[in-house]
């Protein structure tokens, strides 16, 4: 008997012995890579990448924002800046064309008594040369609006939206508070100043005016105050990108004040010290109306 029940089980071990194991390595199919991972591990979605304008990782990227070689650079700066000078060009040949008569017009509204004191040449090519002065300075105003113009379009795949948004504002500020400087020293400065150098010179020696020397003082006030105009809103762009803020400037305002006087005795020396006084009190009120506009909006 027990050989018997030996056998059997024997035979029913056997049995289950037979049937083969499976085996992973044959029934798997071959996975397919991309060469970045499995097809088919992670469920088919579009992939998202995240707003230019977000930070990422602490650095924010404005969205055209892209790496250039230096020469690609300096290659579209040379181009901008050659735009910029052929609408200086054009407008200083406009100007060549009637200068004779912008001469005659300023000279008369200028000098206190013209038609006494006509302007005098001492040099073969003194009006010649003050013609291409004069000139030159509307080349600069046509071509003041075209740089600032140019300048943004250099920088604009570096800026962000919002930093666009002031910047072309800015462009047409930017005119017509130079425009405003010009009249400023037009209508008020220049006027002011010849009436001192008049008054001063009165009864001490004959009064004659020299054509080229008078236009060198008349076209550096005007241009400086054009620029000087600009002030303010060098001021505010700066608070509104954040630059700096009012509190800051305000607390410096010494500093801005001695740097102001620097430059108007600098770029509008004269012997009586009137130009540069006038040019530097004229800086001082901008900078700080600009202040107290700020304060009273709230804007910094």
């Amino acid at each position: 008997m027990s050989d018997d029940s030996a056998g059997d089980a024997d035979a029913g071990s056997t049995g289950h012995s037979t049937e083969p194991l499976p085996t992973t390595s044959d029934e798997t199919p071959e996975a397919k890579t991309d060469g970045e991972g499995y097809v088919g591990d992670t469920p088919d979605r579009e992939e998202e990448y995240p707003d230019p304008d977000d930070d990422i990782g602490g650095i924010s990227t404005p969205p055209d924002d892209e790496e250039m070689p230096l020469a690609d650079h300096i290659e579209e700066m040379v181009l901008r800046l050659a735009v910029v000078f052929l609408f200086g060009a054009a407008g200083t040949a406009i100007g060549i064309l009637w200068a004779s008569e912008g001469i005659s017009f300023i000279w008369t509204d200028v000098v206190p008594q013209a038609a006494e004191r006509p302007p005098h040449l001492y040099s073969p090519l003194e009006l010649w040369l003050t013609r291409i002065k004069l000139s030159a300075l509307l080349g600069i105003m046509i071509a003041l609006p075209m740089l600032i113009y140019q300048c943004y379009l250099f920088m604009r795949p570096g800026l962000y939206p919002n930093e666009r948004k002031y910047y072309l504002a800015a462009v047409p500020t930017s005119v017509v508070l130079g425009g405003l400087g010009m009249i400023f020293s037009y209508l008020i400065v220049l006027p002011v100043l010849f009436s001192y150098f008049t008054f001063y010179s009165e009864g001490s020696a004959e009064i004659a005016y020299a054509l080229g020397e008078t236009f060198n003082l008349v076209i550096t006030l005007t241009g400086f105050l054009a620029i000087v105009f600009q002030i303010p809103l060098f001021i505010l762009l700066a608070i509104m990108l954040g630059v700096t803020t009012r509190q800051w400037l305000a607390q410096k305002r010494l500093y801005f004040w001695t740097a102001f006087a620097g430059l108007s005795f600098m770029f509008t020396m004269d012997p009586t010290f009137m130009a540069p006084i006038f040019v530097a009190i004229t800086m001082i009120l901008l900078f700080e109306g600009t202040l107290l506009i700020v304060k009273w909006t709230g804007r910094g």
